[in-house]
């Protein structure tokens, strides 16, 4: 699991980008460049990662269902992701 400061940061960030989404969106058409570059850097989509929903792991994300490979695996073995089910041939 991350550390709590990690996915508090990236929740942060996450606020950032939807807040300032249409500001961005307007600059850019408008190509005011400098105005851009005095946006907050977190302000960026391209500073947002991917991070497991439920335990922060960046690393085996399954973009689909938004957790991590290891969660995942856990959820599905045990029954609580509906329409999932192991392979056997």
């Amino acid at each position: 699991m991350s550390r709590k400061s990690v996915v508090a940061r990236q929740k942060k960030r996450e606020r950032m980008v939807a807040q300032y989404a249409a500001k961005r969106k307007a600059l850019k058409e408008a190509g005011d460049y400098e105005a851009l570059d005095k946006l907050p850097k977190n302000a960026s989509p391209v500073r947002l990662k991917n991070r497991c929903g439920l335990t922060g792991r960046p690393k085996g994300y399954v973009r689909f269902f938004g957790i991590s490979r290891v969660k995942f695996r856990e959820l599905a073995s045990s029954g609580k992701i509906p329409g999932v089910t192991k392979a056997s041939w």
